[in-house]
């Protein structure tokens, strides 16, 4: 069995994403720069889902090197998370050299208390995967996302593998980046990963003229319920025999 996870970024996403066929939905805001921590109020509506919500806890977009306000600031958004009753948080830092801030790391999970924890892609830059993955064990973590370094998860499929075997069941490895429904099966049989992590989304549409004008936004695609389905028919079809 391959598990799903949906990432979602509005109300809309937290709704169509709430279906058979996902294990989990990851919550975020600001999709377009990776997923930022999600408001308040989003969290208040995920906190009434039936589907296990992990909250992305992460300040701001660019790198994982965060300054003590910044620290301030996660810190308060778990205990927010966690007030809420929302199963886990995604967490990652580093330091300038991409190497996993550990000490920050270990404070930002005993703030978790008993959420479950995944390590999200700041992975995807350290410059020793299997170290980086022997501290996330020693950290408690339950998962690690990844894309196996590079920039679509079906590109990094040899580092993905490798990984699987060093973890040796002590963390999942969950595959993300520009997985789909077309490339998920070769991706899975590939890699051998038994988790992939992805947003499902439908079609990428304009926002009108006047609204692009002015710096509003350019483009949006919504969370969509058939490429969900069709994500979890593949997911099936890759663990058929033959």
């Amino acid at each position: 069995m391959v598990t799903l996870e949906v990432c979602v970024d509005d109300a809309a996403g937290l709704r169509v994403a709430q279906r058979s066929g996902v294990a989990r939905i990851e919550l975020c805001s600001a999709l377009s720069v990776g997923g930022l921590t999600p408001s308040v109020g989003l969290m208040r509506l995920a906190s009434k889902s039936l589907t296990p919500i992990y909250v992305m806890i992460r300040p701001r977009s660019g790198d994982f090197v965060f300054s003590l306000d910044e620290e301030a600031q996660m810190l308060a958004d778990i205990e927010t998370a966690r007030e809420l009753g929302l199963a886990g948080a995604v967490l990652g830092a580093c330091r300038e050299d991409h190497t996993l801030d550990v000490p920050l790391l270990r404070r930002l999970s005993a703030a978790c208390g008993t959420m479950g924890r995944t390590l999200h892609r700041v992975f995807d830059l350290v410059p020793n995967p299997r170290q980086a993955l022997e501290e996330a064990v020693s950290l408690g973590f339950e998962r690690i996302l990844s894309s196996g370094q590079q920039t679509k998860a079906t590109e990094g499929a040899a580092l993905l593998r490798d990984l699987q075997c060093w973890a040796a069941g002590r963390v999942e490895i969950m595959a993300g980046s520009g997985v789909t429904p077309q490339n998920v099966g070769a991706l899975v049989r590939g890699s051998g990963v038994c988790a992939v992590h992805a947003s499902c989304r439908g079609v990428k549409r304009p926002y009108p003229e006047a609204v692009t004008r002015l710096g509003f936004g350019e483009a949006y695609a919504l969370t969509d319920a058939q490429v969900i389905g069709a994500m979890a028919e593949a997911l099936r079809d890759a663990m058929r025999p033959g």
